[in-house]
């Protein structure tokens, strides 16, 4: 423990004499489940592990000049005690975080420099909510009829890359929570993000160009915008990107985005794909591009237990009662969620914060990421009966079901389901086209056609589904559970 809070201090120290050229990163557990119930539940074998990988795996670049590092003193770094870097060393030191892993360091050195960057330009960000322009969003556009500007932040973001379950959004939010409560700053995820969006040009409908109004009305409530599971396979949404973002970028707005994909990589394949392209310009131009570059998939290094996932058809009345014990007393029935835009999503019975659906009615009808936000901002707790194998003859059932884990995902909800197999073997017949050119091929022309008939070849949906399974096997873990519980407990309190 000494050891890891030792490199924490020494690549704090190195860093702010901006001679360090770090490699890799960390991804921690947290101990406190209802301060932090966004970061997940994260963990490594054993210290003696981490300390043979500090060992073999810690490199410290030749550009760091042996005065700079003698300069950096131990004092200097508790005067700048302040940061995402810093308070993951108070959080090992007061045993908040168990583990540390060096292997995202450089991730987290990022997210410093960026911090001390926005404190340092602050006045200039225009950050401080209380010293900001009162215009609003439509005012602002009238004035800008008038006198035509822009105001280009001189700090760029960061667009943090990587694969599943490697700390993207526990790294984000360490960053995020270390922040002046006074910044106008705000942390949202992005399918969030894009359903507020339209429901704003909903609202701006006659005028030239809603989409700067809106623009103008975000970046009045946020200069510093944190979206987490940057994802686009919609081509409304995939159309409209590069001119909000533009006028985003030209009020000052600083972006901060976890995502699976790199930016070019982004709404890879999709329709009208060419009009999207120059946002992926206009987003490497705004901001710096980190991958965290760990293989390791820490979700599924939580305890391995079964939770509420049942495997089989059998498992129908086992989960039934599950359902029936959580309810405890109240009777369930039949209720009606309000989603925007004056939607309304029928729940067949809920009761006690449990709602309970067959996979078809939230699956295989025309559902979406606002039906699904507007369900869980009533019901905790979702019991899924029938989840499918997936394959090409159900392909859009499968990205409704990717976006509703998605999104009990970033609301912490509780899944009991039963499925026709593991999470894994749900997604076996979703391969990339890189995984399908390279299948190997079987030896009966019978054998191939048969394991090819419903084998479903889409590079999103390919991507998407490692995420998926990462999520569905942490959300039944024992400490996503506890977390649960632990959430709940302190909403009751509250």
């Amino acid at each position: 423990m000494r050891r890891i809070a030792g490199s924490a201090r020494y690549f704090r120290s190195a860093l702010r004499h901006r001679k360090f050229d770090y490699w890799s990163s960390f991804t921690t557990r947290p101990k406190d489940l209802i301060e932090n119930y966004h970061n997940c539940a994260y963990g490594v074998a054993n210290n003696a592990e981490i300390g043979s990988f500090l060992r073999s795996k810690f490199m410290v670049s030749r550009a760091l000049s042996t005065d700079a590092a003698a300069s950096a003193s131990i004092g200097e770094v508790h005067r700048a005690a302040a940061g995402p870097l810093v308070e993951y060393e108070r959080r090992i030191i007061a045993g908040e975080l168990l583990d540390g892993d060096v292997c995202q360091l450089g991730t987290l050195g990022e997210l410093q420099r960026l911090y001390d960057e926005l404190v340092e330009s602050a006045d200039a960000c225009k950050l401080d909510r209380y010293s900001s322009s009162e215009k609003s969003g439509r005012s602002r556009w009238l004035w800008s009829r008038l006198l035509p500007q822009s105001s280009y932040s001189p700090v760029k973001g960061l667009y943090l890359y990587g694969g599943v379950g490697t700390g993207k959004t526990m790294l984000m939010d360490l960053f995020f929570y270390q922040l002046p409560c006074n910044w106008r700053r705000k942390r949202i995820h992005f399918h969030d993000f894009m359903l507020n969006v339209h429901s704003r040009l909903q609202k701006h409908k006659g005028v030239s160009d809603p989409l700067e109004v809106v623009a103008g009305e975000i970046s009045d409530e946020a200069i510093l915008l944190c979206l987490d599971e940057f994802m686009v396979t919609d081509v409304a949404d995939a159309l409209i990107l590069n001119r909000l973002f533009r006028h985003l970028f030209s009020n000052g707005v600083i972006l901060v985005s976890t995502s699976n994909r790199a930016p070019d990589n982004l709404y890879e394949r999709g329709l009208q794909r060419d009009l999207f392209l120059p946002f992926i310009s206009t987003l490497k131009e705004r901001c710096v591009v980190h991958e965290i570059g760990s293989s390791v998939d820490y979700r599924k290094m939580t305890s391995a237990q079964q939770g509420f996932y049942f495997v089989g058809k059998d498992s129908s009345e086992v989960m039934k009662r599950k359902f029936r014990d959580l309810i405890g007393e109240h009777e369930a029935g039949p209720q009606e969620v309000e989603v925007v835009m004056g939607r309304k999503l029928q729940v067949p019975l809920g009761a006690n914060g449990c709602a309970y659906f067959e996979f078809e009615e939230l699956c295989d009808k025309p559902l979406g990421a606002a039906d699904y936000f507007g369900l869980f901002k009533i019901f905790h707790t979702l019991a899924l009966e029938g989840i499918p194998i997936f394959g090409l003859h159900n392909r859009t059932a499968a990205y409704r079901f990717v976006t509703l884990v998605d999104v009990m995902y970033e609301n912490r909800a509780r899944l009991l389901c039963t499925a026709e197999g593991s999470p894994f073997q749900l997604f076996n017949k979703i391969v990339t086209i890189s995984d399908a050119q390279q299948m190997a091929p079987r030896t009966s022309s019978r054998s191939m056609r048969n394991d090819e008939a419903d084998l479903c070849v889409d590079n999103e949906l390919g991507f998407a589904k490692d995420r998926t399974i990462s999520r569905l096997t942490e959300m039944n873990s024992k400490e996503y559970l506890e977390q649960h519980a632990a959430m709940l407990a302190a909403k009751q309190l509250s």
